[in-house]
């Protein structure tokens, strides 16, 4: 079969692309801007790029095309698709249908951490020998690439509650057919097509909906809107994260014995000690995830032993706090922090690790959420853990951003926040770039600079 896939470089897109190559498709694809790295992932698999929207693309007619859902009405080749009664589906749907009908769906769900947990789980499975398919949004260091078929039953997915294509408003994750499902947690985001919490709350349930009886719902009880999604209605075994729900009871998995930076603790089983974790990652919020994936990975039969060998051995996920340059003087981060609960835990979990160490934090509120200064507020509090805080407005800022981190530097022009991050780092520290996305190429010039 050949497929066509419009908006094939995002992350999601271009990972389904490698899937559908591997199932034996020829594909090929387009998008507004074709570029590395997922422009050399997509050819080194033999997918033919092109760059741009005309649909001339679309002759001799392929047998289905895949509509990413970055594509909307007036697009020159979504025009063509439905004038010409083309066969077409949306990116999760295809791959709820093709790829993951018959298996067993591990989905990690979640405001935060779906990438990291994701990955987690599936270095876990993989180190158990269980050979487990996967598409995470984001390249986890123990893998070649963010996307693979597998060679068992077991498939990961990250499973994202953004919507699925611009005649499909459901959450991506409706698709999924999930056998296990791992809430991490659900605050508000996503202010682009969402009004308000209610509004994700009511997606996250179709997901549970999906949940069969035999499968699982693993998530923290502490955290009030899950509870909240799971009231509404639960027909699969519920299990537990730590420390404890809000009524006090204790939950079936948590940590004990934690270290400051979240790089030593004790995994627990009901109340029992099972395994003792010494991993590279900081922060309560990694511990979180790895409980989770833990959890999971317990329902499939994985001994939390072996599954804490393996989170021994976890290599990091690219730009989730990932080293990037580092000198006797000077090290530089590059993190994907989107929201002001995301900052806050990553920053919190470096300074437990570097103790009074120098710590500057360069910000882009760049996600949709962020832009319209929905967190504004919470800004200057998110920040708190670092001993300084520059911000970067670009264009698509629509909030008085000086107004809310009030005290702490706001540049508009790359090359003086470049210039100030550059003079800041002379007398040495920890260096944290923030953004979810490419932050005009800051990350780059920064250690040119500093080379």
């Amino acid at each position: 079969m050949h497929i066509h896939i419009l908006g094939i470089c995002g992350t999601f897109m271009g990972s389904l692309a490698q899937l559908a190559v591997a199932a034996g498709h020829r594909v090929t694809g387009s998008d507004a801007n074709v570029y590395p790295p997922m422009s050399d992932q997509l050819e080194l698999a033999g997918i033919g790029l092109i760059e741009g929207f005309d649909p001339a693309q679309l002759e001799p007619a392929p047998d289905l095309v895949i509509i990413g859902n970055a594509m909307s009405r007036g697009n020159p080749c979504v025009e063509a698709v439905l004038d010409r009664r083309l066969p077409y589906s949306s990116g999760p749907q295809w791959l709820g249908e093709q790829i993951l009908a018959g298996r067993h769906v591990l989905a990690v769900a979640g405001t935060h951490g779906k990438t990291t947990t994701a990955s987690l789980l599936a270095w876990v499975l993989e180190y158990a020998g269980r050979e487990p398919g996967y598409l995470i949004g984001g390249v986890p260091g123990n893998f070649a690439q963010s996307a693979r078929l597998g060679g068992g039953e077991l498939f990961v997915v990250e499973a994202d509650e953004y919507d699925s294509a611009f005649f499909d408003k459901r959450s991506k994750f409706v698709h999924y057919r999930t056998t296990t499902a791992v809430l991490n947690n659900l605050e508000y985001d996503h202010a682009d097509i969402f009004p308000d919490l209610a509004a994700i709350q009511r997606q996250f349930h179709h997901l549970v909906r999906t949940v069969p009886a035999s499968g699982q719902i693993i998530y923290p009880p502490a955290v009030a809107a899950l509870t909240e999604v799971l009231a509404m209605g639960c027909w699969s075994r519920q299990v537990t994260l730590g420390p404890a729900s809000a009524a006090g009871e204790p939950c079936e998995w948590s940590v004990q014995e934690c270290s400051d930076d979240g790089t030593t603790f004790t995994l627990c089983h009901r109340g029992a000690a099972v395994a003792s974790v010494s991993w590279a990652l900081t922060g309560q919020h990694n511990m979180a995830n790895a409980l989770a994936a833990v959890a999971a990975a317990a329902q499939v039969g994985v001994d939390p032993a072996l599954a804490a060998q393996a989170l021994n051995q976890f290599a990091g996920v690219k730009r989730r706090m990932e080293v990037v340059w580092q000198s006797p003087a000077v090290t530089v981060y590059d993190d994907f922090a989107h929201h002001p609960t995301a900052i806050a835990t990553t920053l919190e979990g470096l300074r437990a690790r570097v103790g009074r160490a120098p710590l500057l934090a360069v910000i882009e509120p760049r996600s949709a959420t962020m832009r319209a200064g929905v967190h504004g507020d919470r800004l200057g509090a998110a920040s708190a853990a670092a001993d300084s805080v520059f911000w970067y407005q670009n264009s698509a800022v629509d909030f008085d951003l000086e107004a809310a981190v009030a005290g702490q530097p706001v540049y508009r022009d790359i090359d003086q926040l470049l210039a100030a991050t550059v003079a800041w780092a002379a007398n040495g520290g920890h260096v944290v770039v923030m953004s979810n996305g490419g932050f005009e190429g800051l990350v780059a010039k920064l250690v040119a600079r500093l080379k």
